[in-house]
């Protein structure tokens, strides 16, 4: 018998593109922030492409994305899109359909 349940991990694996707009300290933040993120959330079940729109503006038009920065979960489905800098975290994981497992205390998982 599995183990899952409505608080069992999410196995699947994540493909999230990130769209920025250069160098900037917004630019940063987003990235530093979607990379925690995934460390406490996603670690091990995950692949991130970061774009630069004024590098590669041809990705970010086939991508549809008209603000930056703009995350995208390409997989699993459905595809999920997310505008902002990202810093609010519990958005951002409701936005990738991940739930986070309880925490004690201590910050330790229940």
């Amino acid at each position: 018998m599995s183990g899952g349940g409505a608080n069992a991990p999410d196995p699947a694996e994540y493909q999230l593109r990130l769209f920025i707009a250069g160098t900037s300290p917004r630019s940063q933040r987003t990235i530093e922030n979607l990379r925690r993120i995934c460390r406490e959330h996603l670690a091990d079940r995950h692949s991130l492409v970061i774009v630069d729109i004024y590098q590669q503006p041809e990705l970010a038009e086939a991508a549809q994305v008209v603000a930056a920065p703009t995350l995208l979960k390409l997989t699993p489905e459905p595809l999920r899109r997310i505008v902002g800098d990202l810093s609010d975290e519990a958005r951002v994981l409701r936005g990738l359909g991940v739930y986070p497992l309880p925490r004690g205390d201590d910050g330790s998982s229940i």
